[in-house]
């Protein structure tokens, strides 16, 4: 199975190239044997690797990353968009069935840094290229995108807590990621470690509440929090979010449409949006 999750991290390779020519020739609406040609591929095999990957053809994959589907979404979200009584997140699509819940950490413990505490972290594989995630005995508290070499992720791991003990054990972190990432529909939990200001923390749990083929907009997110006048101080709170996927921050987009900014890209922050809208269907 690891092996098989291995090969789809390898094919997003692809997608992601696929996706950043589509961008940047929008315009012109470039067809298959165009995007095939510039990411060294027959059409055929262009076809197929997206079939596998994404379950649907490149076409009906890549109407779920126009403006207008987009601009279709948010209104569709104006009615959906509540906070569930009890913690976590509930999706019975044909790729996802994850429960996600989640807890703060004290504030004394933010301000410890991590000091005494022990993090496991390590490397594996995902749809969405290989990340580097990391948990506490508590639940999972750090999950990145590899955007960098592993010394420089790892850096960065260092430096967010800087008082703990790293051990690191890639074994575990592809059992986290099949959990995460099942090859067939699986119901899953995992639990999240945050660590942050309350605003912080309450647009996180905003975003672990919206449903699984959704988008939001900075907006309606702030409404969400209570704080319509707050579109600013929730995107700083989007942006400063660590936890990728779980803490579904890539689902927040522009009003116009626009995908917006992403720490991991935005080449996979639109990947994991036609993943989810193909997968909501």
């Amino acid at each position: 199975m690891a092996d098989s999750v291995a090969a789809r991290s390898r094919r997003y390779a692809v997608i992601a190239r696929a996706i950043a020519f589509i961008r940047s020739h929008a315009r012109s609406q470039p067809t298959l044997e165009e995007i095939a040609d510039a990411v060294h591929l027959s059409p055929h095999h262009l076809q197929r690797t997206f079939a596998d990957w994404a379950g649907i053809s490149p076409k009906r994959f890549l109407q779920y990353l126009t403006k207008e589907y987009a601009k279709q979404q948010l209104a569709a979200s104006a009615d959906v968009l509540t906070v569930a009584e009890n913690a976590g997140l509930s999706s019975t699509s044909r790729l996802h069935d994850l429960m996600v819940s989640c807890e703060a950490m004290t504030p004394g413990e933010i301000k410890s840094a991590g000091r005494g505490m022990a993090i496991g972290c390590g490397f594996a594989p995902s749809p969405f290229g290989d990340v580097l995630a990391a948990w506490t005995p508590r639940g999972v508290c750090h999950f990145a995108f590899c955007v960098a070499g592993e010394a420089a992720m790892l850096a960065e791991l260092a430096a967010l807590w800087p008082h703990a003990a790293l051990t690191r054990d890639d074994g575990y972190a592809r059992e986290l990621l099949l959990q995460i990432f099942p090859q067939t529909p699986v119901r899953g939990a995992v639990h999240l470690v945050l660590r942050g200001t309350n605003f912080q923390i309450k647009v996180w749990e905003a975003l672990i509440h919206t449903e699984f083929g959704r988008v939001v907009s900075y907006s309606q997110l702030a409404r969400q929090v209570g704080m319509p006048k707050a579109k600013r101080t929730v995107g700083s709170a989007v942006a400063a979010n660590t936890i990728g996927f779980l803490i579904p921050c890539h689902r927040v987009i522009r009003e116009s449409g626009d995908v917006g900014q992403y720490r991991w890209g935005p080449e996979r922050k639109l990947a994991l949006l036609g993943w989810e809208a193909c997968g909501a269907r």
